[in-house]
C-alpha cells in the first residue's frame, strides 16, 4: 500500500506528538492520517481505561460521519487490545453510557450528545491525550463551534491537538490556534478544489423537467450508484418517491430521517440493494461509500465549496467518476460562484431532450431563499438556528 499524500505528510509528525492543522477535500485518506497513529500511540502505552474517561476524544459534526471514523477505527485496530465507541444523538443512550461505564479509550462523538453525557456524569475528559476536531468548517456552518468551546473547557491543557478541515477561512483559523500548540501545517493540493479523475458537467434545464431528466439519465445503466443532492428535505422525499415509482430503487436520507431510517438507507445503499441515494447536504462530508458512479446535483447547492464536498464522494480511492449538475435559470448565480472557485467552466452539455434555452442565457440574481433546508447557515440567526435544525440529528 502507498500512503497518500495527506499520510505521508501527517504520520510522521503525529508520531512524534506534535499538534497538527490539516486542510485536505474530502476523500484524500484523512481518516487514516490521523486513526493509525492514535492507535499506534495508545497500544504503545497501553493501560487500562477508566469508567467514563477516555484516552482520545474524536469530535465530528455529524452522526454519518461519526460512525464511519469508528468503523475506520475498528477495522485499522481490530487486533489490538483497545476499545473504542461512537456517541450521536438520535438514539437511546443505553448502550452509549453502557460503553462508557466498561471504559473505553477513543472515543467519537458529535458535540451536542457528549455534551448531554458529560453533564449527566457519564463522560469525564480530564483524561485525554488526543484531541481530534475532524471537518472544522462544517461544524462551523452547522452552529456547533460554541459546543466545541465548551468540549475544549474541559480537556486537559497538555494535549495533542488535531484540527482538520476542507477548507480554512479565516473564522477557522482564528479558531484553531485557540487550540493547537506550535503546529504543523499540511496542506493538500490546495489550487485544485476537485479531483482530476471526476469528469463534471452542467445540464441546463426548466424547474418542470428535472424529474423527467433525472429519469432520463437513470436509463443509462453506466449509472450503476448515483448518488442525488437535493436542498431540501421534502425534495429529497419526493425525488426518492418519483424515482421508485418508475422502478429506480433507491432511498432518501436527510435531518428529519430517524436515526434507524438513516442508517437503513445507507447501509442499503452501501450494500448495493439501493441504485440511487437522495440526500440533503447532512450527507455531503463524510460519507464514504464504494463505488459511487455517479453524483447528480438535483439542485445546485448555495455555497461553492459544498459543490466540491458533494461531488468528492465520488472517484475515492484512485477511481474515476461523473458529477452531473441541473441548472434552472433561477439558480445561474449559483453556478457561476462554482465556476468561480473552480477557476474554470464547468463543461456544458446541451444536446439532451430537456435542454432550456431560458436557464443556458439566464442572467438572473440567486434567490433570496432557496434552499432553505438541510444545512442552510446563512442569514439572520444563522448559527441559533442552524444548531438547533441540527443538534436533532446528533
Amino acid at each position: 500500500m502507498t500512503p497518500t499524500p495527506i499520510q505521508e505528510q501527517c504520520i510522521p509528525h503525529l508520531l512524534e506528538g506534535r499538534d497538527l492543522l490539516g486542510t485536505a477535500q474530502t476523500g484524500t485518506g484523512k481518516t487514516a492520517a490521523f486513526a493509525l497513529p492514535l492507535l499506534q500511540r495508545l497500544y504503545g502505552d497501553y493501560r487500562q481505561p477508566g469508567r467514563g474517561t477516555p484516552r482520545a476524544l474524536i469530535l465530528a459534526p455529524t452522526r454519518e460521519l461519526a460512525a464511519q471514523i469508528g468503523e475506520s477505527i475498528h477495522t485499522y485496530g481490530r487486533f489490538l487490545n483497545l476499545r473504542h465507541t461512537v456517541i450521536f444523538g438520535g438514539v437511546n443512550q443505553f448502550h452509549q453510557v453502557k460503553a462508557m461505564n466498561r471504559g473505553v479509550d477513543i472515543l467519537v462523538a458529535t458535540p451536542g450528545r457528549l455534551l448531554d453525557l458529560m453533564q449527566q456524569g457519564f463522560i469525564h475528559l480530564n483524561e485525554v491525550e488526543v484531541f481530534i476536531l475532524d471537518e472544522g468548517d462544517r461544524m462551523l456552518d452547522m452552529g456547533f463551534i460554541p459546543d466545541i468551546k465548551r468540549v475544549l473547557s474541559h480537556l486537559p491543557a497538555q494535549r495533542q491537538t488535531l484540527f482538520f478541515s476542507a477548507t480554512m477561512p479565516p473564522k477557522m483559523v482564528e479558531l484553531a490556534h485557540t487550540m493547537v500548540r506550535n503546529p504543523v501545517r499540511v496542506t493538500i493540493t490546495p489550487d485544485q478544489p476537485v479531483v482530476e479523475s471526476i469528469a463534471q458537467k452542467v445540464l441546463f434545464v426548466g424547474k418542470k423537467d428535472k424529474d423527467a431528466l433525472l429519469v432520463s439519465l437513470l436509463s443509462d445503466l453506466k449509472i450503476k450508484k448515483a448518488l442525488i443532492f437535493t436542498q431540501m428535505k421534502h425534495t429529497a422525499n419526493k425525488v426518492a418517491a418519483k424515482l421508485s415509482a418508475r422502478g429506480i430503487n433507491g432511498a432518501a436520507i436527510h435531518g428529519n430521517k430517524s436515526q434507524a431510517g438513516r442508517t437503513r438507507a445507507l447501509d442499503g445503499f452501501k450494500q448495493g440493494h439501493f441504485r440511487v441515494l437522495v440526500a440533503t447536504d447532512v450527507a455531503a462530508r463524510g460519507l464514504d461509500v464504494d463505488d459511487i458512479t455517479h453524483v447528480i446535483n438535483y439542485d445546485l447547492p448555495m455555497e461553492s465549496e459544498t459543490y466540491v464536498h458533494r461531488i468528492g464522494r465520488t472517484a475515492r480511492a484512485g477511481a474515476n467518476g461523473d458529477a452531473i449538475s441541473f441548472c434552472c435559470a433561477e439558480d445561474r448565480a449559483y453556478l457561476h460562484g462554482i465556476e468561480q472557485l473552480l477557476g474554470k467552466p464547468v463543461p456544458a452539455e446541451i444536446d439532451h431532450a430537456y435542454h432550456c434555452r431560458e436557464a443556458f442565457r439566464s442572467s438572473l440574481p440567486a434567490p433570496k431563499n432557496f434552499g432553505r433546508g438541510d444545512g442552510n447557515p446563512r442569514g439572520k440567526n444563522a448559527h441559533t438556528s442552524g444548531r438547533r435544525n441540527h443538534r436533532g440529528m446528533r
